[in-house]
C-alpha cells in the first residue's frame, strides 16, 4: 500500500529486503498461525534464515557474516514481522546475543561465536532476572574468582531462544560491593557442566519463539570474560541501544500487517448500504494509523542511519522504540475493532497481532524505562545550556 512512507534504501539494502520479502511470503507467513497455535519454535525457518543469509546479515563478513548495515538489518527484520512476528523476533534475540560480542569481544571469541551464529547456533542474551529487569544493576548472579577462571552461580530468566540456543551471554557481579560498576559478562556454554534451563515460559504472543530461564552453578575459564571486567552494564546499554532500535523495526513490521489487513476489512465490508472506510469512525482511525505509522518508519529508519553513521543513539533509539512500540498498539488496536467479533476469534490475523504487539512496549527497555531515559536526557540537556549560557 503506497499510502504508507517507505525509505529510499540502497541497492545492497534493497536486495537484501527483495530476499527477506520472498522468504516471508514463501516460508515465514505461511507458517505463523501454526507456530502461534502448536507455540512452537520454528527449526525449519532458521533452516532458512541461514541458508539465505540472513541469519547472520548484521555479522561483519570476516566473521562469516554478511556485513550489512543496520539500515538494511531493520528493513529485513521489518518486512520478516510483517509476516511472522515470532520469527522477526527470532532473528532480533540473535542480534542481542550478538553485539556484546561484537561491542566488547576479543578477537577469538568473535571468530568462535559470531562463525557459529552465522551457521544458525544461537548465542543469547542473559542479563535480566525474576526481580531484576529495568534495575539491571541488582542483578544478583555472582561471579567468584576460582583457580584461573570463574564460578558462576544465579538464575537468568526473561532470555529470548532461550534454550535454543547454545551459548549465553551472561551478566554476572564480580564485585557486589560495587554495584552497576561491579558487573562482568561471560560466554557460556549450554553443554557446560552445571547450566540447565528447566522452565519454557507459555507466553501470550509471539509463541513461535522460546523463552526461558538459566540456572547456572557452572565455572568457566578467565578467556571466557566479554569485555573489561566490572564494565559490563556499560556493555549491555550499548547492546540495548541497538536492540531498541531492532525491535522498533519489529513494531513497525508487526504495525503495518495490522494496518493491511484493517485496511481491506474497511473497504470490502459493507454496512448500512456502503463499505465501512466511508463512514468516518472507520477512516479517520485509519487515517491517523497511517499518518503515525509512516512517521515511526521515518524515526525507525533515522536511528539506523545515524547509529551507521557511528553517531550516539542513545536518546534517538529510545524515542524510536517508545513510539514505534505504541503506533504499533494503536495499529493492532484498531485493526482488532475493525474486524470486530471475527478479530477476536482465532484463527484471525488481528487477534494474533494483538497478542503479538503487546511485548514491543515491554522487552529491551519498557515504554516507562524509555520515557526515563528520555527524560533524563532533557533534564542534562537544559542543565548544559545553562552552564554554556553562565560561561
Amino acid at each position: 500500500m503506497s499510502i504508507i512512507w517507505s525509505p529510499k534504501l540502497d541497492s545492497g539494502a534493497q536486495a537484501w529486503l527483495d530476499t527477506a520479502a520472498a522468504l516471508t511470503k514463501d516460508t515465514f507467513e505461511p507458517l505463523a498461525e501454526e507456530l502461534d497455535r502448536e507455540q512452537r519454535y520454528p527449526w525449519e525457518s532458521i533452516d532458512v534464515l541461514v541458508k539465505s543469509g540472513l541469519a547472520g546479515v548484521f555479522i561483519p563478513k570476516e566473521h562469516g557474516g554478511q556485513g550489512a548495515p543496520l539500515s538494511a538489518t531493520i528493513a529485513v527484520v521489518e518486512e520478516v514481522a510483517s509476516g511472522c512476528a515470532s520469527t522477526a523476533a527470532i532473528l532480533c534475540a540473535c542480534q542481542l546475543g550478538a553485539f556484546p560480542v561484537l561491542l566488547g569481544g576479543t578477537k577469538q571469541q568473535k571468530d568462535k561465536y559470531l562463525g557459529e551464529m552465522a551457521n544458525g547456533t544461537g548465542t543469547s542474551f542473559a542479563l535480566s532476572e525474576r526481580s531484576t529487569g529495568s534495575d539491571a544493576a541488582a542483578i544478583t548472579t555472582t561471579a567468584v574468582r576460582e583457580n584461573d577462571g570463574w564460578r558462576i552461580k544465579g538464575e537468568k530468566y526473561w532470555i529470548g531462544n532461550g534454550g535454543a540456543s547454545r551459548y549465553y551471554v551472561v551478566f554476572a557481579k564480580t564485585d557486589p560491593a560495587a554495584g552497576g560498576r561491579g558487573i562482568s559478562a561471560f560466554m557460556v556454554d549450554k553443554e557446560a557442566n552445571g547450566v540447565e534451563i528447566d522452565e519454557l515460559n507459555d507466553k501470550m504472543g509471539i509463541r513461535g519463539t522460546q523463552t526461558s530461564n538459566l540456572k547456572l552453578d557452572t565455572w568457566v575459564p578467565q578467556d571466557a570474560m566479554v569485555g573489561e571486567k566490572g564494565r559490563a552494564l556499560r556493555l549491555a546499554l550499548k547492546t540495548l541501544n541497538v536492540g531498541r532500535i531492532m525491535v522498533s523495526a519489529q513494531s513497525t513490521g508487526l504495525a503495518l500487517a495490522a494496518y493491511r489487513t484493517a485496511a481491506e476489512r474497511a473497504v470490502e465490508r459493507e454496512a448500512f448500504g456502503k463499505a465501512i472506510i466511508d463512514n468516518q469512525g472507520i477512516g479517520f482511525k485509519l487515517a491517523d494509523v497511517a499518518t503515525e505509522l509512516s512517521a515511526a518508519r521515518m524515526m525507525l529508519y533515522e536511528a539506523a542511519r545515524a547509529y551507521d553513521a557511528g553517531e550516539d543513539v542513545q536518546v534517538l533509539g529510545a524515542m524510536a522504540k517508545l513510539y514505534t512500540s505504541e503506533v504499533a498498539h494503536k495499529a493492532a488496536d484498531a485493526a482488532m475493532q475493525i474486524w470486530g467479533g471475527f478479530g477476536y476469534c482465532k484463527p484471525n490475523l488481528a487477534e494474533r497481532l494483538y497478542r503479538d504487539q503487546r511485548i514491543l512496549e515491554i522487552y529491551e527497555g519498557t515504554s516507562e524505562i524509555q520515557r526515563l531515559v528520555l527524560a533524563r536526557s532533557i533534564k542534562n540537556a537544559v542543565e548544559a545550556a545553562g552552564k554554556d549560557q553562565a560561561a
